[in-house]
């Protein structure tokens, strides 16, 4: 005896993507992707200029810790960071690149287009 009932999947399959268009997930950058990094591009982006210490507070982070990924940001010229003073105390202000400006865009960019895939009536389960 054969089932006549067709099977009905759980959800319905993602469309096959051409072989030009890369799923979003390709395009994100493992160096600004990184949760710290990419807080630090956008707090940066957000006050033009920041403190080294509103950083770590604002991040929840050690200083050590900060400072490794400032080093990663730094030599892949996403982030400029010029050391001074403030009256008697030593300073450490972070500021975006033009590069990182760019990076932290296109980012965005990728992070919308996989969302709205996710959010595709399509793509929800029946």
């Amino acid at each position: 005896m054969t089932d006549q009932r067709t099977p009905t999947p759980a959800h319905r399959p993602a469309p096959t993507p051409t072989p030009t268009e890369a799923h979003p997930v390709t395009g994100l950058d493992d160096v600004v992707h990184q949760r710290v990094r990419l807080g630090i591009l956008t707090v940066a982006h957000q006050a033009r200029r920041v403190e080294f210490g509103f950083l770590r507070t604002t991040l929840d982070l050690t200083a050590g810790n900060l400072s490794q990924h400032l080093t990663v940001l730094e030599k892949a010229e996403l982030i400029s960071v010029e050391k001074g003073y403030e009256g008697r105390r030593p300073r450490t202000w972070i500021a975006l690149t033009d590069t990182g400006r760019a990076a932290l865009a296109d980012e965005i960019a990728q992070l919308k287009r996989l969302i709205s895939q996710v959010e595709l009536p399509d793509a929800r389960p029946d």
